[in-house]
């Protein structure tokens, strides 16, 4: 039966009837454009916390970072974990998302420099999330293809899984994809850990492991490799750059009923997955043991689930199929939503359908929504490999972040220096790629031969310099423009920073984006600065408070896995 056993196909229809079920009873919910898209915002803590663990981890980076690992050992962690020293930012980032009242972060660029920025983000932001959607369909379709012994081919593992999510997804908006991910995500926390203890025990144990890899550095955290400390570094930093920018990280802070809600849950959410993550890259030390030559490092991680599980326990392969196919739906459908929201809110109904009624609206978001993904699924059936997807969303991703930050905490910036910065730093992306968005170019055979050694890896441009290379001329423009050009007007602005400034208020009525409710007044402005032209707010203690406990997270994590590798075999 395609590979698999009657149970586990009675496993896997039990899931997809469930998650259907409860998508399908989140339609209710949907009353108007704003419900859909972004949930009426009437989430606490622990659904918050499902909702970003379970939109922001999904099979694909399993894959990606077993693959890594497998090829570069320990050091593969980095290729999720480069969003670990970020972490305690987001605790302090996510309050502001909440006060803008917005519906998308295009919201964000109107108020703050006008609707031809709203227009380029749209546009800007589109782009990575249907590659953020090829990437994790791809993987999660060669987990699938891996596990069925290639009985199921990946092609249409993909259209199985977008079809089914499609259903709930365009019906219920973020209200459905946010109530499936409660489910979803305890799937995805058994999917990421079903595999290691029987991987462990194949390889006797992690002092069996140790033993059995001859090289010290695939034992290594930084290597003298490809991930080193630089890497880590610049990658941390051009993550920071990029996460207020990628399209879902609005719904993710901004859909719960307060700030605590979406401060609390964004990062609780994204230190479960962190736990996670180790738990793929064990797996994929595992794989070296276990397989001494894969010629395609991405189906290491299903081939284990194929070699390991069915000798453990009837269903379990239809289990890790469930939550395989759990963990890539519950982000899916939350990037569809959230791309369809771009589309709709700051193109279509900003640039070509003004004043219609907000069913109109609604109805245009479905139909994105099933456009978004058909795009999606062009991408992964494109793509050469998840690593190599990955890494593009990266770098696409921060792209617009430098206007972002700057207008964030300085009135200086100006439209003309938002628009300048994003095409200097997508032009020079482009510029220092191979074969960017199908461009018949590559940077590395024209150049790379006249580059000193520091700035190479494998005879071409070592990814932390790229990025340097483009974070640096958009930096760097941003305020050299801004400096120069108009401003942008006070009122706009003051408008702009009183939202950002005033806390929401208990059972806060919905209102358009950077608009406080009738009677309320704007909060104080209290700077960090003494200065007009900044508008850098003095922390708080909560923010503080939680800003320290993060990041001794971030450190009891990292001694954690320092200790697993290095220590566990000590007596």
């Amino acid at each position: 039966m395609l590979g698999l056993e009657l149970i586990d196909w009675i496993v896997i229809v039990i899931y997809l009837l469930g998650i259907t079920f409860i998508g399908l009873w989140a339609v209710r919910k949907v009353r108007s454009s704003a419900s859909y898209f972004i949930g009426d915002r009437k989430f606490g803590k622990i659904m918050m916390a499902f909702f970003m663990f379970g939109s922001g981890t999904h099979s694909d980076q399993a894959v990606s970072v077993s693959a890594k690992t497998y090829s570069t050992g320990a050091s593969g962690i980095w290729y999720q974990w480069l969003w670990l020293f970020v972490t305690p930012f987001f605790w302090l980032i996510a309050p502001f998302f909440r006060r803008m009242r917005a519906v998308t972060t295009g919201d964000f660029f109107e108020v703050r420099y006008g609707r031809s920025v709203s227009g380029l983000y749209a546009a800007m932001g589109i782009l990575p999330l249907m590659v953020a959607l090829g990437v994790m369909l791809k993987g999660s379709g060669a987990m699938v293809e891996a596990v069925s012994d290639h009985a199921i081919s990946s092609n249409l593992a993909i259209i199985a899984m977008t079809v089914i999510f499609l259903v709930y997804g365009i019906a219920g908006g973020l209200s459905a994809a946010i109530a499936t991910n409660f489910v979803q995500g305890l799937l995805t926390i058994v999917l990421s850990f079903l595999i290691l203890p029987f991987a462990l025990s194949k390889v006797g144990g992690m002092s069996g492991l140790r033993e059995s890899i001859s090289d010290p550095h695939m034992l290594s955290l930084v290597s003298p490799g490809e991930i080193t400390l630089f890497y880590i570094i610049i990658i941390a930093f051009n993550a920071l750059v990029g996460w207020v920018t990628m399209p879902e990280t609005m719904a993710n802070c901004a859909a719960g009923k307060t700030e605590m809600a979406g401060r609390a849950g964004v990062t609780v959410g994204i230190f479960g997955k962190r736990i996670c993550t180790i738990a793929w890259m064990l797996t994929g030390m595992c794989a070296i043991v276990m397989y001494t030559q894969l010629d395609d490092p991405d189906l290491a991680y299903g081939k284990m689930a194929r070699d390991l599980l069915p000798g453990i326990a009837p269903g379990l392969i239809g289990l890790f199929i469930a939550c395989m196919l759990a963990s890539v739906m519950s982000t899916c459908d939350s990037l569809m939503v959230v791309a369809s929201a771009l589309f709709t809110e700051n193109l279509y109904k900003k640039f070509f359908v003004v004043g219609k009624d907000d069913k109109h609206y609604t109805l245009v978001g479905r139909i994105a929504s099933a456009l978004v993904v058909l795009s999606g699924i062009f991408v992964a059936f494109n793509l050469e490999s998840v690593v190599d997807g990955l890494e593009f969303y990266w770098m696409v991703s921060a792209l617009m972040g430098i206007a972002f930050w700057v207008g964030l905490f300085w009135r200086r910036a100006t439209v003309a220096a938002a628009w300048a910065a994003t095409l200097t730093s997508l032009g020079v992306f482009l510029f220092t790629s191979t074969k960017p968005l199908g461009i018949s170019w590559d940077f590395n055979t024209h150049f790379a031969n006249k580059l000193p050694a520091f700035m190479l890896w494998e005879d071409k441009l070592y990814l932390p310099w790229q990025m340097i290379l483009y974070l640096s001329a958009g930096f760097v423009v941003m305020i050299a423009v801004s400096l120069f050009t108009k401003r942008v007007p006070s009122e706009n602005l003051d408008r702009f920073y009183a939202c950002l400034r005033t806390p929401i208020g208990p059972d806060e009525p919905e209102s358009e984006p950077f608009t406080l409710p009738a009677g309320m007044q704007p909060g104080p402005r209290n700077a960090l600065i003494q200065h007009p032209d900044f508008e850098i707010p003095r922390p708080t203690l909560i923010g503080i408070g939680g800003f320290l406990v993060a990041w001794a997270g971030v450190g009891l994590l990292i001694g954690t896995v320092f200790w697993i590798i290095k220590g566990s075999s000590v007596g």
